[in-house]
């Protein structure tokens, strides 16, 4: 399992260098892959999501991050649209500091529940990603973003999955302190 996860990560090592700046420049799918890389409150809260699916088990393996991409693409669309929502940067951020914690201290969350939190989540990240999409290709932006969401998702999950419990809620222990400390950058 440790294998898979270096595979994943190492695939996604070079897309850190475009950043959250120059999406234009780097053609539309690659700007959308490296959206999420580029900046520490989507990483966070992408890998957090799978390493609480992780650690619950069960149906929200594959749950948590289905919704959370679903949501994300409809928040993407609202984005792109030019229909607002509130406190969008700030729900980002909750979503970092609330998604670690919840993990961290292995908080009992019904499914229905966790899931609702993680599309509201979702949705506020893609609607970061939509209001910040090129002009040109949108779909293939959508398209990398999506699968760079899947990509962390799917880490965090290996993560949880190949490491001792204690490990992987400390990991998101480590990045609920990251959201708060973001909070105040």
């Amino acid at each position: 399992m440790s294998r898979i996860l270096l595979i994943v990560l190492a695939s996604l090592a070079p897309s850190l260098a475009f950043g959250h700046g120059g999406h234009v420049e780097t053609g539309a799918f690659a700007a959308g892959f490296g959206h999420p890389l580029g900046g520490a409150d989507h990483l966070l809260a992408m890998v957090a999501v799978g390493l609480w699916a992780g650690l619950s088990g069960g149906r929200a393996v594959w749950a948590l991050p289905v919704t959370f991409v679903t949501a994300m693409l409809a928040g993407a669309m609202l984005g792109t649209l030019g229909v607002g929502l509130p406190a969008v940067e700030h729900t980002i951020i909750a979503s970092v500091i609330v998604i670690g914690a919840v993990a961290a201290l292995q908080v009992r969350v019904a499914l229905p529940v966790s899931a609702a939190l993680i599309a509201l989540f979702g949705m506020a990240h893609g609607h970061a990603h939509g209001t910040e999409g090129p002009a040109f290709g949108f779909a293939m932006y959508v398209a990398g973003f999506a699968l760079a969401t899947a990509a962390l998702h799917a880490a965090g999950v290996m993560l949880a999955r190949a490491t001792l419990a204690p490990i992987s809620r400390g990991f998101c222990a480590l990045t609920a302190a990251g959201g708060a400390a973001l909070a105040f950058m």
